[in-house]
């Protein structure tokens, strides 16, 4: 069973079916393909900070003698690989020579402060600056990013919320109709008349209470003690007068008293 393992642990490459045993003598790999970069920098300035950070020194008081020595020594790695990349970085070489060197030269007496004569106030002040700026990109980078942390979601929302009615169905007219026919019944005389009745006139008689009113409920349009033929008549006046658009049948919510108003202002005589 060990052997068995062993077998199926090592595995014999194959190309195009073929196993490959020996290392092609066409393989080419590029020098740089090997290197890693453990340390980056963004400029002279940057390297000098990691510098001085890396070794505890102090900004305000740089020993300028150890401090060109390493950074001389990471420069000449950067100009053996590319000197494009370290002509940046052999300017600034020449400025922390240019320091060095005037440090090492007797200071003249007639310099008015210490700050003044020390050739290292100028590259302190930069350096500080320099790592403001660095911390605060740090800081700024760490706030949360649209894209990189999180995603915008747009929703559109209508500035105006119109309440959407539901719409009346016959259904709903055949109900309300159903129960004042009920109504009608309970409420009916035993006397036997002969009414002139007339469509035309109970239009008129709805719009002229519904100028009044302005809306009114589906059964306050029929009274309570009217007999069958006279709600007939009053029903279809009001599907005459929503046939022709001049009142509206509306309803809050389904199953809810249903509502009639004129479609538009008119006079009724």
């Amino acid at each position: 069973m060990m052997q068995e393992a062993a077998e199926r642990t090592v595995q014999t490459p194959t190309f195009r079916g073929a196993p490959v045993v020996d290392l092609p003598q066409d393989l080419y790999i590029p020098p740089d393909a090997l290197e890693i970069f453990l340390e980056t920098f963004e400029g002279p300035l940057d390297l000098l900070l990691y510098l001085i950070r890396k070794h505890n020194l102090d900004v305000l008081d740089i020993p300028m003698a150890k401090l060109t020595a390493q950074y001389l020594e990471y420069v000449e790695i950067m100009r053996r690989k590319s000197l494009e990349l370290a002509a940046e970085y052999l300017v600034m070489a020449a400025v922390l020579i240019e320091i060095k060197s005037r440090m090492l030269l007797p200071r003249p007496p007639s310099a008015s402060s210490d700050e003044e004569s020390d050739p290292r106030a100028e590259l302190a002040r930069r350096l500080l600056a320099y790592e403001q700026m660095k911390l605060a990109a740090q800081r700024i980078d760490e706030l949360p990013q649209v894209g990189r942390d999180f995603a915008l979601v747009q929703v559109w929302i209508d500035k105006a919320i119109v309440t959407a009615l539901p719409e009346v169905d016959a259904e709903s007219l055949r109900q309300a109709w159903l129960w004042l026919l009920q109504r009608a019944n309970v409420n009916r005389h035993h006397r036997v008349t002969r009414d002139q009745l007339s469509v035309r006139e109970h239009m008129a008689d709805i719009m002229r209470r519904l100028q009044d009113a302005k809306f009114l409920e589906f059964t306050q349009l029929f009274a309570s003690d009217s007999g069958v033929s006279k709600l007939v008549v009053t029903f279809l006046a009001v599907l005459e007068l929503v046939r022709e658009t001049m009142i509206e049948v509306t309803q809050n919510v389904p199953y809810s008293p249903i509502y009639v108003k004129l479609a538009h202002v008119i006079n009724v005589v």
